[in-house]
């Protein structure tokens, strides 16, 4: 079967867009004033979210990433009261998803590194990684690798802190974690070695992989050889997700593309795929010849 491709978070056009609220301005406000206004976003971003879902359906799109701030300041006691109180809302909203085929996965931010050397930073970082799980549950969704919460290694050299932290996790963490190599602290066959032991997937992206080892084409045999170890990791292969990006300057260049001019050709055996490209569906757009020549 060919590809299915992903969207991440929002479109190039106005038409997913989600609210926020700076921490300066919310706690301005009265405690009832906090309440207000976080739950107007909660509400509004349950309707975008919907949108999104519609939006999915009728592009096409079978996996959607949701944003990390969907829901802001839930890994606090207010925010996480706020949605407990919107539980049959979401459960409504995930179950939709579902009934329509769309996978839904969370890409926790840059904050949670569970392999670094300060306690509270780990601490930290697994209330992040919580809340994510937290709302993966609400919108009903299974605690596997299916629903994935996809995170980078963090802290380098630290493979058996991050082996030993991923082994102390929370079950609705722990089924849906996945590791994704990255350009600077963790190569590809690292990150394979450590999903391995700790018995996590393993995300491949390629445009990392790259731009770590200094390579000057998609077409290098490791990229095709890390595709397929990084599969060994999935319990169900069909699962796996792998993401794509080009260079925004040059090859090499870790910033992204608008679009996606060049595909690992190894990729045509990815059987879900992240568009991480800044035109998003525009982005996916251009990818749909490659993927009916694959059908």
């Amino acid at each position: 079967m060919a590809p299915h491709l992903g969207l991440v978070c929002i479109t190039a056009s106005k038409e997913v867009r989600y609210r926020t609220v700076t921490r300066k301005r919310l706690l301005e406000q009265s405690l009832d004033g906090q309440r207000k206004i976080l739950e107007d976003i909660f509400r509004d971003n349950i309707q975008t979210f919907d949108n999104a879902m519609r939006y999915c359906q009728k592009a096409g799109i079978a996996l959607y990433r949701l944003p990390s701030s969907i829901f802001p300041f839930s890994d606090e006691p207010i925010g996480r009261e706020i949605l407990e109180t919107l539980a049959p809302i979401l459960a409504r909203s995930g179950e939709r998803a579902t009934a329509a085929g769309i996978r839904l996965v969370m890409h926790p931010d840059q904050f949670v590194v569970l392999s670094s050397d300060s306690p509270a930073v780990v601490e930290n970082s697994v209330k992040i990684l919580q809340m994510h799980a937290d709302i993966m549950d609400l919108l009903k969704q299974p605690r596997s690798p299916w629903a994935i919460l996809e995170i980078h290694g963090g802290k380098s050299d630290r493979a058996d802190a991050l082996v030993a932290a991923i082994g102390r996790l929370p079950d609705a963490i722990r089924t849906r974690l996945a590791l994704e190599n990255d350009e600077y602290s963790y190569s590809a066959e690292e990150i394979y070695a450590i999903c391995k032991r700790a018995s996590v997937p393993m995300v491949f992206d390629a445009h990392h992989h790259i731009v770590h080892e200094k390579l000057d084409s998609y077409e290098h045999p490791s990229v095709a050889e890390m595709l397929a170890k990084a599969r060994e990791t999935w319990p169900d292969p069909a699962h796996q997700l792998v993401h794509i990006s080009n260079g925004r300057e040059g090859f090499n260049d870790r910033q992204h593309a608008d679009l996606i001019a060049t595909m690992p050709s190894s990729y045509a055996g990815a059987p879900w795929i992240e568009i991480e490209a800044k035109s998003k569906e525009e982005a996916i757009d251009g990818l749909r010849d490659w993927v009916s020549a694959l059908a």
